[in-house]
């Protein structure tokens, strides 16, 4: 099985730095394996409380581990619709997590999973259009937010576009389908140790005008 390392995180890291500058990436120090179902998760520290979510993007269906990684590090950074597009001068308060999801299943029932296991997709039909929804949440989400089984399919069926009101009938007729991932998560102060150590540089330096490393914004 191919897991989540830490050569996955300093790519996604190396894609990012470079699009500040205007560059290519390094080549990744990671081997092609098949193709899998990714997610890149960016989050930022805060000052006295846990990281703040800043960019979460990734797929369900199997991509190659380079294009995946390269194109979700930007696109989970750059355009998740719910928040700003990440800047250069965040850069090193970001904390950058890569997941590859394994083992699907069909669960049996709406609360046939387990909080700190199993990620979920839900799918249902809404009751009030008539329309096909979806949504998901990686194995790391429910237990990270303090939720129940229930809480967590009902912020699920928010997070699909549907804000009619929940009860146990509806939730009975979701299509739920559980899998488990492996994850690596790595700072950006452990990334800029890992180039200098590994490449004898710092990360994105081009010269005085560079903000602990990378450009200011574009």
């Amino acid at each position: 099985m191919v897991c989540a390392n830490r050569e996955m995180a300093v790519y996604c890291f190396d894609t990012l730095v470079a699009h500040y500058n205007c560059e290519q990436p390094a080549p990744p120090a990671f081997e092609e394996e098949g193709e899998h179902p990714l997610f890149v998760t960016w989050k930022k520290a805060t000052s006295g409380g846990e990281p703040r979510l800043r960019g979460c993007i990734g797929t369900l269906e199997g991509r190659r581990l380079i294009n995946g990684f390269r194109d979700y590090a930007l696109t989970s950074a750059l355009k998740d619709r719910r928040f700003p597009p990440i800047q250069a001068k965040e850069l090193p308060y970001l904390e950058c997590t890569v997941s590859i999801l394994t083992n699907y299943e069909t669960a049996l029932h709406f609360l046939d999973w387990e909080i700190g296991k199993h990620g979920l997709i839900i799918e249902f039909t809404d009751p009030d259009c008539n329309i096909r929804r979806s949504a998901t949440y990686l194995p790391e989400i429910a237990a990270q937010e303090g939720w129940t089984k229930i809480e967590t399919i009902d912020s699920l069926m928010n997070k699909a576009g549907y804000y009619g009101f929940i009860n146990e009938s509806l939730r009975k007729k979701l299509h739920v389908t559980r899998y488990e991932s492996t994850l690596y998560t790595m700072h950006y102060s452990d990334y800029a140790l890992y180039v200098e150590m590994t490449r004898g540089e710092v990360p994105g330096f081009i010269g005085s005008s560079t903000i602990n490393g990378v450009k200011p914004n574009h």
